[in-house]
């Protein structure tokens, strides 16, 4: 169906290779006659779940919390390409051992959204792994629980017949925290007699996979984990900040879904917010903990299963234990920090200012604002409130809130303090690289799946061509299609407002 032609050219393959049948085979499914050295059997790995910290046992099934894991994930390839490693893995190839019953498929529907999510995160400059190849099958189908259309349900009401897909997700190692947590589980309960090494193996794994450049091989083990939870947390802390610049929230932030290099994993009940609401949450079974400004929250916790992990490793150590301790308890503070950082750039100010800040939050909320719209009106440095109306749901304000708002636009002016022409093109042009013009809205992909299940792939390569430029100025018609309001028809309706499952 589609390739990432930027992603192709970065790893130095030909466009052609997409269809060529040898690799159309392997990145389907098929690795029967793949050549050596390459290895005809795939991977599939194990983690253990905890949810908003914390840990699950009841749904494995051995009762154990070690049954968790990839179960419809396999990797079929690693390699160098320009001195980098990537991990290949096929969403959607079949059962692994971790399936837990499931039939190992992901349908269409699902594929194309991950797809065109993982590019589209990776062009707005936000760790990610990255979308290689998507093919799917002219024969086969799977049943999933859906919605009636225009239905408003929250929950599935009926079985429906989709096709299916395999994506190709690729990332410097697919490694989380919830792998880190099943080696810690282990260690701590002593579960056998190699538990503790194991998870020492694993985490100077992680190190050389994702820390290498920032971590000295040569110190000692206990040197080594402080330094890897204090650089984790960085990632950690920035990604989730980049996450609310972008509008974007994750839906289900388990600690099975934070990826131990610090980027985007797992698009599955994933959303690019429309209208603005701090408790805006895509997916109908994730809760409010999951919801959009609860997500450094959410990371707080599963940053916090992963120190709980590496406390067995330093247990003869009461100096690296405390500094452990430390460095968890300061998660909040870096986490602020990164929000505050993120704030001051989105609204162009110089210094962060908290009375601001706060007054625009109640503005956007009363007035029903669009996220990305607004802000990215507020980049050109609008001297009246004419120009981010554009971005107002609630278009019959009266004249209090609107008095409000122009107060708030002159005090905002203030202290941006430019005022030569010169100096306003450069703070505008430096507000518009934070702040993107386009984002992958759930409404532009639902007619791409759709579509694209009749055999029209037109608006995938339609969507991956403007998402992939999301910060540039395009054509009219492009804008006039892409760079508006969400129709308010579209409000609440099943699939297009919330999801069930990532299926």
């Amino acid at each position: 169906m589609a390739h990432s032609k930027e992603f192709f050219a970065e790893l130095g393959f030909s466009n052609s290779l997409a269809t060529s049948e040898p690799f159309m085979k392997m990145f389907s499914g098929d690795t029967s006659e793949v050549p050596e050295p390459m290895s005809k059997l795939g991977w599939a790995t194990g983690y253990a779940l905890s949810i908003y910290g914390r840990e699950y046992y009841e749904q494995c099934p051995f009762r154990t919390g070690n049954g968790y894991g990839d179960g419809r994930a396999i990797s079929i390839f690693e390699g160098l390409f320009n001195g980098k490693r990537y991990e290949m893995q096929l969403k959607g190839g079949g059962r692994t051992p971790y399936c837990r019953g499931a039939d190992g498929r992901a349908v269409l529907r699902s594929s194309v959204r991950e797809f065109l999510a993982q590019e589209q995160m990776y062009a707005l400059g936000i760790p990610t792994s990255r979308s290689l190849t998507l093919y799917t099958s002219e024969t086969e189908t799977v049943q999933r629980p859906w919605f009636h259309n225009g239905s408003y349900s929250k929950d599935p009401e009926l079985m429906i017949e989709e096709a299916v897909a395999i994506s190709t997700r690729v990332a410097p190692s697919f490694l989380r925290v919830g792998q880190i947590e099943l080696f810690g589980r282990r260690a701590r309960k002593n579960e056998h007699p190699n538990a503790l090494k194991e998870l020492e193996e694993i985490v100077l794994h992680v190190i050389e996979r994702e820390y290498s450049e920032e971590i000295d091989e040569a110190l000692p083990l206990e040197e080594k984990v402080l330094l890897l939870a204090k650089a984790f947390r960085e990632r950690l802390t920035s990604l989730v900040a980049n996450w609310i610049r972008v509008g974007f929230c994750q839906g289900n932030f388990n600690s099975d879904n934070t990826a131990m290099g610090g980027y985007t994993l797992d698009y599955g009940p994933f959303g690019f917010m429309d209208r603005f609401d701090p408790r805006y949450q895509p997916w109908t079974g994730g809760g409010m903990h999951f919801s959009f400004l609860n997500q450094p929250r959410a990371g707080e916790r599963n940053f916090g299963m992963f120190c709980l992990a590496l406390q067995v490793l330093l247990a003869s150590n009461e100096e690296a234990q405390n500094s452990l301790e430390q460095i968890k308890n300061e998660f909040s503070r870096v986490m602020q920090r990164a929000m505050i950082t993120m704030w001051t750039a989105k609204l162009g100010l110089e210094k962060f200012d908290a009375t601001l800040f706060n007054e625009l939050m109640s503005l956007m909320i009363e007035t029903s604002v669009d996220y990305t719209i607004f802000f990215r009106e507020l980049s050109s440095l609008p001297t009246d409130i004419e120009p981010i109306t554009k971005s107002f749901y609630n278009e019959n304000l009266d004249k209090e809130l609107k008095d409000r708002w122009s107060q708030w636009l002159t005090k905002w002016q203030e202290a941006i303090n430019v005022t030569s022409p010169q100096e306003r093109e450069v703070l505008s042009k430096k507000m518009k690289l934070v702040n993107p013009k386009y984002t992958l809205r759930e409404w532009f992909l639902v007619p791409a799946y759709q579509k694209a299940t009749e055999g029209d792939y037109g608006l995938i390569y339609e969507l991956q061509e403007i998402m992939n430029n999301p910060y540039e100025e395009q054509s009219k018609e492009i804008e006039e299609k892409y760079y508006r309001k969400k129709p308010m028809e579209l409000f609440d309706i099943a699939g297009v407002s919330h999801v069930s499952c990532s299926s």
